[in-house]
C-alpha cells in the first residue's frame, strides 16, 4: 500500500481544530429499520450538523490550516450545495472572503444558504465536474486558494471525525453504511474506524446513475464515468478523487449502488417513521439497507449526510417515494360522457377503499371522441397487493386504464 498522504494523527488533530466549531451529531437507534434487518440499527445523524451536513467538518479544517496570506487571497470552491455551505460558514467564522461555483439548477435553499453565509455564488455548467473546473480556473485567475470538496488531506481528515464520533457513541459497532459521491467522507470514517477498530465493516454507497467508485475499484485507478441524471445530486460525481480512492481501495470493504427507487423509499421511511429530514444523498446508507436488510453485520450505523432539500423537491420525492412503495397511484381512465359517469367511477374507488388525492376530469380534447371523457387520478393506497386489487378491479369492471 502507497503511503497515504492523510492519517490517523491527522485525523485526531482535525477533531481539535473543530472543537467549538462543530457539533456532536446524535447517533440514534431506528426501530423500524432495525426491524427490517432483524439487528440493532442507528443512524448517525450529520443532516443535524451546522450548515446541514458533514461538509463543514473537513472546509472548515482546509482553510483554518490556510496561512493569514493565503486567507487573505479568499477561498474558491465548486459544489452541488453542502461542500458550499461548508466553505463559506468556515470561511466567514475564519475572516476570508469565499466564491462558490455551483452547477445550474443546483436547489435553490442550497444556493440562498450559501449566499446567507457570506459567500459569492456562480453558477458554471450542470454538473460538479463542470463547476469544479471552473472554480480551478478562478484560482488560476485570482490567486484564491482552491477548496477540494474531498480531494485534499485536511478535508478528508475533517470528514474522518465522523467516524470517530461513531466510535465513541456506539463501540460496539459492526458496520458504517454510507454516501459515496468524491470519497473524502468514506475515505476518512475508514482511516479514523480501521485504526481503532480494524474489524468493523466499512460499506460505501453510490447511486446507481452515477456511480464511479465500481468500476474505478475493478480498474484499480480513478475512472471518469458521464453522472446520468439522479436525485441524490450530493454524490453526483463523475471521478473519484485521488486520495479518497486510494484510502478507500484499501479500507473499504464493499461498495454498492442504489436505485432512484431506493433512494425514495428511504426518504420516505426516515421522515414518516423516523421523523427526520434528510437530503437524497443523505438517505443513501439506508436505501442499502432496505435492498439488502440481511447483507450487514449488525450493530449497523447508517449516516445520514446531509439535510439541505428544497421543500419543492422534497413534496415530488415523498409521492415518488409512496410510489415505489406501492402507496401512490396515478393513472388516467376513459369514461362515457354521461350524467352519473364520474360519480359511479369514484363510488366505486370508495368500495375499493382508494383515496383520491385528486381528480381532474376533461370533457373537452382534440384526443377525446365526443361521447368520452378522461379522467386523471392521483390515488393514495396501502401498499402494492391493495394496487393490484385496485388496477385488477377497475379492469374488470370494464374501465380502460392509461398510464404515463
Amino acid at each position: 500500500m502507497v503511503v497515504p498522504q492523510v492519517t490517523y494523527e491527522d485525523v485526531v488533530a482535525a477533531r481539535r481544530l473543530l472543537t467549538g466549531v462543530t457539533v456532536q451529531t446524535p447517533v440514534v437507534r431506528s426501530r423500524v429499520l432495525s426491524e427490517i434487518v432483524g439487528g440493532p440499527i442507528y443512524l448517525k445523524c450529520e443532516n443535524l450538523q451546522r450548515a446541514g451536513s458533514f461538509k463543514v467538518r473537513g472546509a472548515y479544517v482546509r482553510i483554518a490550516r490556510l496561512t493569514d496570506e493565503e486567507r487573505a487571497r479568499g477561498v474558491v470552491a465548486a459544489s452541488a450545495g453542502n461542500h458550499a455551505q461548508g466553505v463559506a460558514f468556515g470561511s466567514g467564522l475564519l475572516g476570508a472572503k469565499s466564491t462558490v461555483y455551483m452547477p445550474e439548477g443546483a436547489p435553490l435553499p442550497k444556493v440562498e444558504a450559501t449566499r446567507g453565509y457570506g459567500a459569492d455564488v456562480i453558477f458554471a455548467g450542470h454538473t460538479v465536474d463542470a463547476a469544479l473546473q471552473a472554480a480551478k480556473a478562478h484560482a488560476a485567475e485570482t490567486g484564491a486558494i482552491f477548496i477540494h470538496p474531498f480531494d485534499h488531506p485536511d478535508v478528508i481528515a475533517g470528514q474522518g471525525t465522523v467516524g470517530l464520533e461513531i466510535l465513541e457513541q456506539l463501540p460496539e459497532t459492526g458496520t458504517i453504511v454510507l454516501a459515496i459521491g468524491g470519497g473524502g467522507l468514506a475515505a476518512g470514517v475508514a482511516l479514523a474506524v480501521k485504526q481503532l477498530r480494524p474489524g468493523v465493516r466499512i460499506v460505501g454507497v453510490q447511486a446507481e446513475r452515477a456511480a464511479a467508485y465500481p468500476e474505478s475499484l475493478a480498474a484499480g485507478h480513478p475512472v471518469m464515468v458521464e453522472p446520468a441524471f439522479t436525485m441524490a445530486d450530493g454524490i453526483a460525481v463523475g471521478r473519484p478523487g485521488d486520495l479518497p480512492f486510494e484510502l478507500i481501495h484499501y479500507l473499504v470493504d464493499q461498495v454498492v449502488t442504489v436505485s432512484e427507487e431506493s433512494l425514495s423509499r428511504a426518504l420516505l421511511l426516515c421522515l414518516e417513521r423516523a421523523k427526520i429530514v434528510v437530503e437524497p444523498a443523505g438517505v443513501a446508507g439506508v436505501a442499502a439497507l432496505l435492498d439488502q436488510p440481511h447483507a450487514f453485520e449488525a450493530p449497523v450505523v447508517a449516516v445520514l449526510s446531509g439535510g439541505n432539500i428544497d421543500p419543492l423537491l422534497l413534496a415530488k420525492l415523498l409521492r415518488h417515494g409512496l410510489a415505489a412503495s406501492g402507496r401512490y397511484l396515478a393513472f388516467r381512465i376513459r369514461l362515457s360522457d354521461r350524467p352519473g359517469a364520474l360519480a359511479a367511477l369514484l363510488g366505486r374507488l370508495a368500495e375499493l377503499r382508494a383515496n383520491v388525492l385528486d381528480v381532474v376530469h376533461e370533457r373537452v380534447g382534440s384526443r377525446l371522441p365526443l361521447d368520452e371523457a378522461e379522467v386523471l387520478l392521483q390515488l393514495e393506497t396501502r401498499g402494492p397487493t391493495h394496487c393490484d386489487e385496485v388496477l385488477g378491479a377497475l379492469r374488470r369492471d370494464g374501465y380502460k386504464l392509461m398510464f404515463n
